[in-house]
């Protein structure tokens, strides 16, 4: 077989190519988008044909990550063959660990070592007991790092809250693999699999952070310490240890043609009317739309309509702003929100209300 999983030199080359794409892949994608001039941290492109050249990135981002699941598939299936019987690890946890090497004191005592006499010191308290036990630790760890690289690097879902999704996704893969392996006879169902293919996923979503997302958004350093400063001079405000918990819900627009904003936004804009309350002197509309919702409210009569603007997160603006357009809806420019450097765009319901969709 061509492919030698538990050979150490192929291991080893698997990991730096592992270490080289993830490297070497922001600053290429930053590289020929700026000379394409399209912009991939949501801001505004130069190039009058982005809108199709980020489709076009972004299926060549896919086919990569396919070719990459198509590659894991080979590693953990293609390339082994069937046993007869179902094999599961009934060893004790970290077995592999325990199996690569030994060290003489406990992992703090080796720490305190490193920190007082320095790296060569600590290493020599670490013994190699075997490198076939290696190899397979590294390939293990190696497997998944480019899962939890990529699909925050190319999924608008995972990129929206990396922390949150990346990890579970990836643990239930390496779950999959495992259990896949049992039935199809072509592996060992074990437990420390899963958690060094788990802890591959965690570098590579810290690998996304610290250098993917630090190529593509050059002004990562003074969002840092802003955000810093922020949490200082907050952490003893009242809402600060709620900051998770809560969003903003509900816009409320005042309008003199309550019938002509029910139309914009039921028929022109698609919004649920929610809820409608009638009384003796006005109508009062309530509209959601993925969990944002807005209340019309009629102005008092004799009073005009002052100047009202709404505001909306929103993943792939693109094709929001061309189905706008295909409803015949006047749609503005492009623009860069002047707070958070992100592209926008705005329509205006009949009577004026603007209503800014930026790109999340």
């Amino acid at each position: 077989m061509f492919f030698n999983p538990e050979s150490l030199s192929v291991n080893l080359i698997v990991t730096v190519l592992v270490i080289v794409m993830v490297f070497v892949l922001p600053w290429a994608d930053r590289y020929f988008c700026r000379k394409l001039g399209i912009s991939i941290s949501d801001g505004i492109s130069t190039n009058p044909d982005a809108d199709r050249l980020l489709r076009r990135r972004k299926q060549l981002l896919i086919i990569m990550f396919g070719i990459y699941l198509l590659a894991v598939a080979y590693v953990t299936f293609l390339s082994r063959s069937a046993s007869k019987d179902y094999r599961i690890n009934s060893n004790e946890l970290l077995q592999d660990f325990r199996r690569s090497f030994y060290i003489d004191f406990g992992l703090l005592d080796i720490i305190n070592i490193l920190m007082t006499e320095g790296p060569r010191s600590a290493l020599e308290h670490i013994h190699i007991v075997s490198t076939g036990g290696i190899a397979q630790v590294l390939m293990n760890i190696a497997m998944l790092i480019p899962m939890g690289y990529l699909l925050p690097y190319i999924f608008d879902w995972f990129r929206r809250d990396v922390s949150r999704r990346t990890i579970p996704v990836c643990f239930l893969t390496s779950v999959f693999i495992e259990n896949v392996q049992l039935l199809t006879r072509t592996g060992l169902y074990d437990m420390d699999d899963i958690i060094t293919n788990t802890l591959g996923g965690i570098i590579g979503q810290a690998f996304y952070i610290t250098v993917a997302y630090v190529n593509t958004h050059p002004n990562w350093r003074s969002e840092i310490r802003s955000r810093r400063k922020w949490r200082r001079s907050a952490r003893k405000k009242p809402v600060y240890p709620f900051m998770d918990k809560i969003h903003m819900m509900r816009a409320t627009v005042y309008t003199s043609d309550i019938e002509g904003t029910r139309k914009f936004f039921s028929e022109d804009l698609g919004f649920f009317l929610f809820h409608e309350q009638t009384d003796d002197k006005e109508t009062r509309l309530l509209y959601e739309c993925s969990g944002t919702q807005v209340e019309i409210i009629p102005a008092a009569k004799g009073t005009a309509v002052p100047a009202q603007q709404i505001t909306i997160a929103a993943n792939n603006s693109e094709r929001i702003r061309k189905r706008l357009e295909e409803s015949e809806i006047p749609v503005s420019e492009y623009a860069l929100d002047p707070y958070t450097g992100l592209r926008t765009f705005s329509i205006e319901s009949p009577e004026g209300v603007k209503i800014t969709f930026i790109e999340e």
